[in-house]
């Protein structure tokens, strides 16, 4: 299922649902557009919405103790190519992928990882859900709790893995990890944040539509021309993007460059 979204600056965000996959078709898919649109900035961005069978996955670290013991998982595990630590991918999570090529858009990485903080926190407001950012951890909370998980990988400026916002049913798995390396966090859910039920796929249709609307606020704002002599107290510049190189490059989920 596509979802029409909102066309933004000659660009817009391709929504689509892809129902339950496994991790590794998933990411398959990601890599195909990645490729594709390294090769054809024309192509249009992406949000690849869909559950995932259940999973743990890993970023690029040396420091695996967040997997606690490793053998004895009870879902597969899946080293990737995105910043962090463990976390849990199962039935009952919405999961977002965006292939953005952010090239078009100034190449900020952290003010794409305050987007998708940002849209996260608004979409869960529709829900009647109040979320929050807390101070120097990336991802969403509701005061203590956990309810997404952010972990980010960039190749040639182009976006891939993305977001998990628990929605319902059972939040088990993260009980075998430290979810995110964070010791005793509480993850929680969209059901029990609210008492009320949504489908994934139901919700998905949602978040494609608020993403899309979004999308102008990935735009970095053009720096200032300088004042002329004499006009006021100085030059005036905006903030700088991240400074970095244009091959890959990943944020972990704790928003540090890696």
């Amino acid at each position: 299922m596509e979802i029409e979204t909102t066309a933004v600056h000659e660009r817009s965000l391709n929504a689509r649902w892809l129902g339950r996959l496994s991790y590794g078709e998933a990411l398959a898919v990601q890599e195909e557009l990645v490729a594709r649109k390294r090769v054809d900035q024309s192509l249009g961005d992406a949000l690849l919405l869909l559950e995932h069978e259940p999973v743990y996955t890993i970023g690029r670290t040396p420091d695996q103790s967040s997997l606690r013991e490793a053998s004895h998982l009870p879902h597969p595990l899946f080293p990737i190519n995105r910043g962090g630590q463990a976390t849990y991918h199962g039935p009952g999570q919405l999961v977002g992928y965006p292939i953005i090529d952010l090239r078009s858009y100034g190449q900020d990485l952290h003010r794409y990882l305050r987007w998708l903080e940002d849209g996260l926190i608004e979409f869960l407001a529709l829900l009647g859900v109040d979320a929050q950012t807390r101070a120097g951890l990336t991802g969403v909370w509701i005061s203590d709790r956990k309810i997404a998980s952010i972990g980010v990988g960039v190749r040639h400026w182009i976006t891939m893995h993305g977001f998990a916002l628990n929605v319902a049913g059972d939040l088990s798995g993260f009980d075998h990890i430290v979810p995110c390396g964070i010791a005793n966090v509480a993850m929680t859910s969209i059901e029990k944040e609210s008492g009320k039920t949504w489908t994934v796929e139901q919700l998905a249709a949602r978040a494609g539509e608020l993403f899309g609307r979004s999308l102008p606020k990935l735009h970095v704002p053009k720096p200032l021309a300088p004042m002329q002599a004499g006009a006021g107290d100085g030059d005036l510049k905006a903030g700088a993007s991240l400074a970095g190189s244009a091959g890959a490059a990943s944020l972990d989920v704790d928003g540090n460059p890696t």
